[in-house]
């Protein structure tokens, strides 16, 4: 390419630079690279991304979903923290896929922006690699656009794509759920990547002092859990009837999902302790404790259903292996058309 070309680059003076672009690549291929494992074929910069199934799966059905980080990606922004923006993508897809029961095998992302920050690119997607492999996943590719006039200063926005594999027989269904399963809730580390639309308002308008707001934020940020590989092991040694991922909707809106329509939930509030940070959220921005849950996780990221007789060997487990998690609640016949009963 010619010096003229290169100084004269019609499309970076529209504002896209095809060289950052470039640059970025270069940075993130080492980290991309540690999530590979034999399954995957070819390298980084190709056209697509390709994974070989093993012999593991002796029925393999693929299970995918997407999702994004809402605006926590403004938060973070704001107060220059972005170090676990890229572990609350990855995060939001492969705990969607592990309640099918699915064994997580790749991860893709998008990232978009005004303007490519390549710095700020690298610690988002080094920290989606590191993801991807603390979640037993290869990062098999991505894309990076720069859309002037779309966005709006140095904003982005992050979108993930996820791909897993479970045995047909294997496959975690509502309808395995009977009258008396125990529900036993796995910890959070905050508000995961849900309801900041609503935080972000809450904090702005809070009376609190700027390094006051930056310590709340600090906690507002911590990066969602990622419970692929303890699920795995629970799976793999346990019998678990069902699963529920505690996202946008809370405790109210997600439970449900995980039993057959005749069963209701019964939740013991008094079995778990609300996290000071929702506690914060709920004071600060005068919510009901009705909103609270129909809103946010309140300290239960992710809620496995399980046989009563099995209930406390398998907490005794989850605690063993470093997440504190609580007994909440018994699946119930339906009398009322609430399927979820706080009591």
């Amino acid at each position: 390419m010619t010096k003229d070309i290169i100084e004269n680059d019609p499309y970076k003076s529209a504002g896209v630079d095809i060289d950052a672009g470039d640059d970025l690549i270069k940075k993130i291929k080492q980290d991309v690279a540690l999530t590979h494992n034999k399954n995957v074929l070819g390298n980084i910069g190709g056209f697509a991304g390709m994974y070989k199934l093993n012999e593991e799966f002796k029925n393999p059905v693929l299970v995918s979903c997407t999702d994004g980080v809402g605006t926590k990606v403004a938060l973070a922004q704001e107060y220059g923290d972005l170090k676990g923006i890229g572990q609350d993508l990855v995060a939001m897809c492969v705990n969607d896929l592990i309640v099918c029961g699915a064994k997580p095998l790749f991860f893709l992302d998008y990232y978009a922006s005004s303007k490519l920050v390549i710095n700020e690119a690298t610690e988002v997607i080094k920290s989606i690699s590191n993801a991807c492999i603390d979640s037993g996943c290869a990062l098999l590719g991505g894309e990076t656009a720069e859309m002037p006039g779309h966005y709006i200063g140095n904003n982005f926005d992050l979108a993930g794509f996820s791909v897993g594999c479970v045995d047909e027989e294997k496959i975690l269904n509502p309808n395995n759920v009977n009258k008396n399963n125990i529900l036993i809730g796995i910890e959070s580390s905050g508000p995961h990547s849900n309801g900041y639309s609503l935080i972000r308002k809450i904090l702005s308008e809070s009376n609190n002092s700027k390094e006051e707001k930056k310590v709340i934020a600090e906690k507002l940020l911590a990066p969602t859990i990622l419970y692929p590989k303890l699920i795995m092991n629970l799976l793999n040694t346990y019998k678990i009837n069902s699963i529920s991922h505690i996202t946008g909707g809370g405790l109210t809106e997600n439970l449900p999902r995980s039993i057959p329509d005749d069963l209701s939930i019964n939740i013991v509030l008094s079995s778990w302790e609300m996290p000071e940070i929702f506690k914060w959220i709920a004071e600060e921005g005068k919510i009901s404790l009705e909103n609270m849950y129909r809103i946010f996780n309140c300290g239960i990221g992710m809620v496995i259903f399980v046989e009563e007789s099995d209930a406390q060997e398998i907490s005794d487990s989850i605690t063993s292996l470093n997440f504190k998690n609580f007994i909440i609640g018994k699946v119930t016949e339906k009398t009322q058309e609430n399927s979820v009963i706080f009591s």
